[in-house]
């Protein structure tokens, strides 16, 4: 049985296209820290090897499937069940000229396994924390992996000092998002369980207060709390430097795990 998803289909289609025009491409940046540091990882981790085939699991719009070609030479494959999202995909693949086979599909659906090939690398990053069982969620990511595949998983953190601020600002926002799979410690079960052998896992990224930047509630508390992040966005290009150097679930702004199947 699958585990139940805390978003719907038509939640994901509106958001694509809304996100229409965002960047197509995930790049360094100086004003990216924490992309920066999740690229850092993946080029510490990931082999390059362009015989891999590598499949992004909710992988709309494209942005880090582009950056798996240039960087690794990756094969790419993307799966998602949005509609809209794999229209975004396939134009900003098009765009920058590389080819894809994407696979409209529900990770849960009938036959997946058999329908599709196995991969040399299986990855998602912000997906696996929409469903309320991980360790479900996961282990469809390793059935379609390969025997000595690599496995990424992202997940962004919304627990913490994020946590704080959220739940009085934009609980919905909360509400589609499972904050256990936000605690490195609840990822044991599935390692354990899945005989992976962990390569790296941790929080990186440090201090975001861009993550809890969202106003959903308009009364005189959450206005006040949103004002407050809103000046620390704007003070953290040069004032938060520092922070941003060390980690911690309290405060980091994302968790990443990286394995190899058994």
């Amino acid at each position: 049985m699958a585990t139940k998803e805390l978003t719907e289909k038509g939640f994901w289609d509106n958001y694509w296209e809304i996100r229409n025009s965002e960047v197509a491409e995930i790049k360094r940046s100086s004003e990216a820290s924490g992309i920066n540091a999740i690229l850092d990882l993946f080029e510490k981790y990931l082999p390059v090897n362009g015989d891999f085939h590598a499949l992004e699991i909710g992988g709309a719009p494209g942005q880090y499937l582009i950056y798996m070609a240039k960087n690794f030479g990756y094969q790419l494959h993307s799966l998602d069940f949005s509609t809209v999202g794999n229209e975004q995909t396939l134009r900003n693949l098009t765009a920058a000229n590389i080819k894809i086979d994407i696979y409209q599909r529900d990770l849960f659906s009938e036959n997946l396994k058999e329908d599709l090939p196995l991969f040399d690398v299986v990855y998602s990053l912000g997906f696996i924390e929409h469903f309320e069982d991980i360790n479900q969620v996961v282990k469809k990511h390793t059935d379609l992996l390969r025997p000595g595949g690599i496995l990424l998983l992202g997940v962004p953190n919304l627990g913490g000092v994020y946590g704080f601020f959220l739940k009085r600002t934009a609980p919905r926002l909360l509400a589609i998002h499972n904050l256990e799979a936000m605690k490195n410690h609840n990822w044991d079960n599935f390692e354990n369980e899945l005989n992976l052998t962990t390569l790296f896992k941790g929080y990186l990224g440090g201090f975001e207060p861009l993550a809890m930047k969202k106003l959903e509630k308009k009364d005189l508390l959450a206005r006040a709390m949103n004002f407050t992040v809103k000046r620390l966005v704007t003070i953290s290009s040069f004032r938060f430097n520092l922070f941003r150097k060390f980690n911690s679930r309290y405060w980091s702004m994302y968790l990443i795990g990286i394995y190899k199947k058994n």
